[in-house]
This record gives structure tokens, C-alpha cells and sequence, in this order.
């Protein structure tokens, strides 16, 4: 069985996002950590909570 850091893995979802492509996970837990992340260095995203999980769209300047 392979078992996830949760930090590690929103770290990892938020460098995801910070290079331009949206990320997804099921967890809330993974989810709120990526919140905080991203509030604390000011990204621009939308973010979508669906029944089955969320999403995190980087929204581009123009």
C-alpha cells in the first residue's frame, strides 16, 4: 500500500498550479492545505468544489 503526505502532495499540487495547469483532489483535508498556499503567496485561482472533489483553475493575467 503507498501512503501519501498529505503536505507533500498539495505542495506538490500547488507547484502544479503555479506553472499555469489546473490540479485536482478528492480530499478536503489536501484540499484546505492547498488554500492556505495559496492565499499565503497571493495565486490567482478559481477553485471548484464538486461532489466528488475539487478543482483549482490558475486564472491568467492578461
Amino acid at each position: 500500500m503507498y501512503i501519501l503526505n498529505p503536505k507533500k502532495l498539495a505542495q506538490e499540487k500547488v507547484e502544479i498550479i503555479k506553472k499555469g495547469f489546473s490540479a485536482y483532489v478528492e480530499s478536503p483535508e489536501i484540499a484546505n492545505l492547498i488554500k492556505k498556499e495559496i492565499k499565503i503567496l497571493k495565486l490567482n485561482v478559481l477553485e471548484d468544489a464538486t461532489d466528488i472533489g475539487f478543482w483549482f483553475i490558475p486564472i491568467r493575467d492578461k
